[in-house]
């Protein structure tokens, strides 16, 4: 990367993108609406369970500029973008959420939290990892709490994070993919128990669509 490539970078012109792709949203509060979604490069949270681990290393997904991901966009019908990852939130959004809302369209991200908020969005879907726990001003701005669910121990990581949200944010459990199976009992009673909980299913997989 050149010197003019990574000052771009780092004032959030250019970005590290993996994939982009119009879809059916498949998770949580959203799940069933369309939306097109732009995966950023670059995580080091470090999940084992991660269905997108290619996207953990940055220096895989050559920068692009932000006007290129935009007019990418413009052909389709989408009216909402979701900023994904990775975790978006290691780069400066602010750039990218500027320009999709002058275009007129909603911004959504999907972050662990794990680094500081950057960026002006319509909605917020956190979902806090162990690796590095989320930061407080990303609890706080939260409209949505998605917890994964590997094991029993995380009904406790999903009550602690309750805890901190606002009141109006929305509380999600999803099995994590490969333990659905085993876990999904467990949820849907933790669920009956604590009725403001709801259950979020990775329905895109069922789908069989991105």
């Amino acid at each position: 990367m050149n010197e003019q490539t990574k000052a771009l970078v780092e004032k959030g012109e250019m970005l590290p993108l993996m994939e982009a792709f119009y879809t059916i949203q498949g998770e949580g509060f959203h799940s069933g609406k369309s939306a097109y979604f732009l995966r950023i490069g670059g995580c080091d949270v470090g999940c084992h369970w991660c269905d997108v681990k290619e996207s953990w290393d940055a220096a895989l997904h050559p920068p692009i500029h932000i006007e290129k991901m935009q007019e990418a966009i413009a052909p389709f019908s989408a009216e909402t973008v979701v900023v994904t990852g990775g975790e978006p939130l290691m780069w400066n959004m602010q750039p990218l959420t500027d320009l999709l809302h002058q275009k007129g369209l909603q911004v959504h991200i999907e972050t662990s939290g794990a680094y500081p908020l950057s960026g002006s969005f319509d909605w917020i879907c956190l979902s806090p990892k162990k690796t590095i726990p989320p930061k407080a001003e990303v609890l706080a701005e939260a409209d949505e709490l998605k917890v994964i669910i590997y094991n029993r121990h995380d009904f406790k990581w999903a009550e602690q994070h309750a805890a901190q949200v606002k009141e109006s944010c929305c509380l999600y459990l999803q099995p994590e993919w490969s333990k659905a199976s085993e876990m999904m009992e467990e949820i849907v009673e933790f669920v009956k128990e604590n009725p403001k909980w709801s259950v979020s299913l990775q329905t895109h997989k069922y789908m069989n669509i991105p």
